[in-house]
């Protein structure tokens, strides 16, 4: 028997119209909504702090004023984690909402996973829990399931366990659902968004409004990924392993439900817009649940000088060294200097004759990122750099969030299954457990013939990428598309060679690892984005375009493979 299991959000703010364009668009039995990512849950913390009844995502509630009838009609059932820090308030308005609509459904939440009592001075403490008590709310009768903080996964990992009947033990199984959800909960990523070779896609698949991706689930795990019917977007092998990639490290996957082993999946295509993903191997999940701390970083401002035409290097040494100046009293704890050269010669629009100086500071003080920081460069408007303006004026400074991640043993949580009809069913943690260990390094294949010919050219011409963020560490996933082009890319994309094409990532330790079913190489920088997105230590603070940077540059690569 079949489960299909669609998804209708990747983040909080997706498309607005998904939920009802899902239920109306083809047959479903279950419908997911990924609202939380790491500066989601900081923004919901903030929100708790102005009214304790709120930090849920609001966003869900106004589109199930249209798609809670929708769902009942058809019988779908909803799994959302939307209910963010306050599942229970979430489940409340729910029922609420139906209420007022006179549509009979029954709201089951999950919640276990706030341990801010235990982390005093966070603003969130949340646990990843599995899906477990998503299953047992589903098996009880619940039409619509809120959880807090669950793995993005456990969406589809606790419908699937709830449908078939699996146990904590079943891993293969369990593992093949991670690898489904993995695929599915980021929305469009599945369906040809931010797809790297988008551009070779023909007329006939239409990236303007891709559809939102599902996956029709089998007993043993295995999953065809698919959309429907007539939507945008397509799928295929490399859409899907793209978001294979996507936000992972090594080849184990864990997650409080399993251990899902990347390197024993395999991936076919199974007709137009079908990737049928197989062979998934599950372990023990780990001793430890991951906990994601979001705490109040302190102040930060910005402002950026435009420099335009002639000496460049000289006008941004002025404008540092009076900043610097004006800053002596009260310097800001931390100061940062970036000279984007946008600037070309002889350029024919005042735009591109100029280059981008931006200055970001932080201070635990607001004054000193504030109105030190705008008095200051305000005040050189008639003082400095000929052709002195700024892209905007500098504000108050704004608070900033840290994320970083901690872990408790997974008994030391206490997962519950609040029921349609009240009840509160404990769900025990794993039985089994495996700690984490790194997989050693497959076997590469034969390296490509050493006296190729070779030209010179963009990686992105044979290798599709994409990146993400996981805390302070960015990863960057890098796939080709056929065996030929896998020989050299798993011997020519080495760490030191990654080192030389992305100089940032110069005195960062780069983790590398070969994926070799995918055709994949899987790159692991620490550190890169400091104390997470929200502290926006870079300008990409999430590391979305860091493998794209990657994909624009030269290397010499066999002409063969161009």
């Amino acid at each position: 028997m079949t489960l299909r299991i669609g998804n209708a959000s990747g983040f909080y703010g997706d498309r607005f119209d998904a939920l009802r364009e899902m239920l109306t668009g083809g047959e479903l039995d279950v419908l997911t909504g990924d609202y939380l990512a790491e500066l989601t849950m900081l923004i919901l913390g903030r929100d708790r702090m102005k009214d304790p009844a709120a930090g849920y995502a609001r966003t869900f509630l106004r589109q199930l004023e249209e798609g809670l009838g929708l769902a009942h009609e058809r019988g779908v059932k909803i799994v959302t984690n939307a209910g963010g820090l306050n599942p229970a308030g979430l489940a409340d308005a729910v029922r609420q909402l139906a209420d007022r609509l006179g549509i009979p459904v029954r709201v089951a939440h999950v919640e276990g996973d706030d341990l801010l009592a235990r982390h005093p001075g966070a603003l969130a403490a949340h646990a990843y829990l599995g899906g477990f008590g998503i299953a047992r709310c589903l098996r009880e009768g619940a039409d619509v399931v809120v959880t807090g903080r669950v793995t993005d996964a456990a969406l589809v990992t606790g419908p699937a366990a709830a449908h078939f009947g699996w146990t904590p033990d079943d891993h293969d199984r369990l593992a093949g659902a991670v690898a489904a959800g993995h695929i599915l909960e980021c929305g469009t990523q599945a369906t040809g968004g931010n797809y790297a070779f988008f551009h070779k896609r023909d007329r006939a698949h239409d990236l303007r409004r891709p559809g939102f991706p599902l996956a029709e689930l089998h007993a043993d795990g295995s999953c065809v990924i698919t959309k429907h019917p007539g939507t945008g977007g397509f799928v295929d092998v490399g859409t899907v392993t793209a978001q294979l990639l996507y936000e992972t490290g090594g080849a184990r996957y864990a997650g409080p439900d399993v251990t899902a082993r990347l390197d024993t999946v395999r991936l076919t295509q199974d007709g137009p817009d079908r990737v049928r993903v197989e062979g998934v191997t599950g372990e023990a999940p780990p001793p430890t649940l991951k906990v994601g701390l979001n705490r109040f970083g302190g102040f930060r401002n910005e402002v950026v000088f435009v420099l335009t035409g002639l000496d460049i290097e000289a006008k941004a040494a002025l404008v540092r060294e009076q900043m610097a100046d004006a800053f002596a009293k009260s310097p800001p704890a931390e100061v940062r200097w970036d000279l984007v050269r946008t600037d070309r010669p002889d350029a024919d629009t005042e735009e591109t004759a100029s280059a981008l100086l931006r200055l970001v500071v932080r201070d635990q003080d607001q004054t000193s990122v504030g109105r030190a920081l705008s008095g200051a460069a305000i005040e050189l408007a008639l003082a400095s750099y000929p052709g002195f303006h700024v892209v905007a004026p500098p504000g108050k400074g704004a608070p900033y969030g840290v994320f970083e991640a901690a872990y408790v043993p997974q008994d030391a949580v206490e997962h519950l299954a609040v029921l349609h009809d009240g009840r509160r069913v404990a769900v025990p943690a794993a039985p089994d457990t495996l700690v984490l260990d790194e997989v050693p390094e497959p076997a590469l294949p034969e390296p490509s013939p050493p006296d190729a010919a070779t030209r010179r050219a963009p990686l992105g011409l044979v290798a599709g990428a994409r990146s993400g963020d996981k805390g302070g560490n960015a990863n960057i996933g890098v796939w080709v598309e056929t065996d030929e082009a896998w020989r050299w890319l798993a011997h020519t994309l080495t760490v030191e060679r990654l080192r030389e094409l992305l100089p940032e990532t110069a005195g960062l330790r780069v983790v590398r690892h070969v994926l070799p079913n995918l055709r994949a190489l899987n790159f692991v920088v620490e550190g890169i984005l400091g104390a997470g997105v929200a502290a926006q230590h870079r300008f990409d603070p999430q590391a979305k375009a860091l493998g794209e940077w990657l994909r624009s540059r030269h290397l010499d690569i066999p002409e063969v493979l161009l």
